[in-house]
């Protein structure tokens, strides 16, 4: 059975329709989900997409945390769904308290985009066990607030647990406390990170590579392993 993978749409949400396209190409059904709705849809999995939510007004992702869906969206969490969130997605995660610590404006005050190289940390979540710890991969980077920020309590709490997901390599764009690029929560549900996985899932459209341009998928790996963890849990 097909999974049904739902992309949240926010007021201000920009990359909801590339979420919902890596989905499709992956090999699930993206199910288009509204901010304001109290409803699922009897989705297996979610995904909170990149943008500006309600403009990024008082704190990147901190209205949109408080939107309607988002009580559902914990509840289904706790409950052990696989929750993934992009870039403002994420800022919505640590918002919620779904994963710890924040997120500030960039360390250089200014909007930042480059294909960044990442090195994966933990690949037993739902959404990274088809990669390898230690692996590097390139996924596009675009934003204004991606510095990770948290409690010197907090930061040994996510380092010593095994929490970060996915750290900087080569450069650290904005100012993250120990290179944090993306975080999971202690079940492995739920994983957010501020580059953007939906931007290098099909040859011809993702970051440049050493054999050819734009050639770059390591991308798809998010979706493709989410789709097996469901299929695994359902066995």
């Amino acid at each position: 059975m097909t999974a049904r993978i739902g992309v949240i749409t926010f007021p201000g949400s920009l990359d909801d329709g590339d979420a919902r396209r890596a989905i499709r190409l992956a090999g699930a059904e993206p199910v288009a989900l509204w901010h304001g709705s109290h409803d699922l849809e009897g989705v297996d999995a979610l995904v909170l997409p990149g943008g500006f939510s309600y403009g990024d007004y008082l704190r990147a992702g901190a209205i949109a945390a408080l939107a309607p869906i988002m009580a559902e969206v914990k509840d289904a969490a706790g409950k052990g769904m696989p929750v993934l969130g992009i870039c403002n997605g994420f800022q919505m995660l640590v918002e919620a308290h779904l994963l710890p610590g924040g997120l500030i404006r960039n360390a250089h005050q200014q909007f930042i985009r480059r294909d960044q190289r990442l090195r994966v940390e933990n690949a037993s979540t739902a959404w990274t066990s088809e990669f390898e710890v230690g692996q590097e991969i390139t996924i596009p980077l675009k934003n204004a607030d991606g510095g990770y920020i948290c409690s010197p309590e907090t930061l040994a709490r996510v380092e010593g647990e095994g929490l970060v997901a996915f750290r900087y390599v080569g450069v650290n764009p904005n100012g993250s406390l120990d290179d944090i690029a993306g975080l999971t929560n202690e079940a492995g549900n739920v994983v957010g990170l501020m580059p953007h996985p939906e931007h290098a899932v099909e040859a011809g459209f993702g970051p440049n590579t050493p054999e050819a341009m734009r050639s770059g998928v390591d991308g798809l790996a998010f979706f493709t392993a989410a789709i097996a963890s469901l299929a695994t849990a359902a066995a």
